[in-house]
């Protein structure tokens, strides 16, 4: 019986941290809107001249990106889901 609860808590801190990192994604598109804009700007009407010619906006939309997505900032949103949920750090 413990083999199976174990399972049971590893899915739920699979479904928990898929929940953080979709959040967390949602937030980085968010706070980097006007970056996407720019970049979506350039690319229309493009083809494969967009690598070339929107590299600096690609750039720019990815360092931002990185900004809202990296394992710090999820480590951190698990901290606080954790204090959140079970009062325990």
């Amino acid at each position: 019986m413990g083999y199976i609860q174990e399972a049971r808590e590893n899915h739920v801190k699979k479904k928990v941290e898929e929940a953080l990192r979709s959040k967390m994604k949602q937030k980085a598109l968010k706070e980097c809107d006007h970056y996407a804009s720019k970049y979506a700007e350039c690319a229309y009407g493009r083809t494969l001249s967009v690598i070339f010619k929107c590299r600096n906006q690609a750039k720019e939309l990815n360092n931002c990106l990185h900004l809202y997505t990296n394992d710090s900032v999820l480590d951190e949103m698990k901290r606080e889901y954790a204090l959140q949920h079970d009062g325990k750090p």
